[in-house]
């Protein structure tokens, strides 16, 4: 019973977050954002979490979730320890561990970890830095988070930030 409470707690806190506040950390400037279409972020976080890469715009192969959307390490963050809460993690959703082993695809292992937040819920995280989805990338293959506030970056397979601006006019956002 104690599982299933839990499950049900964690799925409906994820829904409460997506539609929480709009304002983004680091950046009074960002657009303001829908939640995600899918609903599988509930079903995520019940299940074994998923990485994997994909070439994503010009920031070559990054690591995605298990539904191919884009994720995000945040500058004010240290190792071990997220700080995005409240409003932030309306904006930057994060990347529920879920149970058990994360499932890797083209991700060495000894990378990924996870961080155990200020709530007590489990994120994934790439060489100690939680991870986050942006409200704002609807579809796989977006990165519209991209160096917004100049504090949230694209990761590489290898698990570094990739710090390449996006390209192209617009409103600085890729977009």
């Amino acid at each position: 019973m104690k599982t299933v409470t839990k499950r049900v707690m964690s799925g409906l806190a994820v829904g409460v977050l997506g539609l929480a506040g709009l304002t983004a950390c680091g950046s009074d400037d960002s657009p303001a954002a829908s939640p995600p279409s899918s609903s599988s972020s509930t079903s995520a976080s019940a299940a074994s979490a998923k990485l994997a890469t994909a070439t994503v715009g010009d920031y070559g192969k990054i690591i995605v979730d298990g539904n191919g959307r884009t994720v995000y390490v945040f500058d004010k963050d240290t190792s071990g320890t997220s700080n995005c809460s409240g409003d932030c993690l309306a904006k930057w959703p994060v990347v529920p561990a879920g149970d058990g082993t994360p499932q890797l695809d083209g991700i060495d292992a000894s990378l990924v970890s996870t961080v155990t937040r200020s709530d007590g819920t489990k994120q994934l995280a790439i060489k100690g830095l939680p991870l986050y989805l942006f409200a704002s990338d609807s579809a796989a293959g977006e990165a519209k988070g991209q160096a917004v506030g100049d504090v949230w970056w694209v990761v590489g397979a290898d698990g570094q930030k990739i710090t390449t601006k996006p390209g192209g006019s617009g409103n600085g956002y890729g977009y």
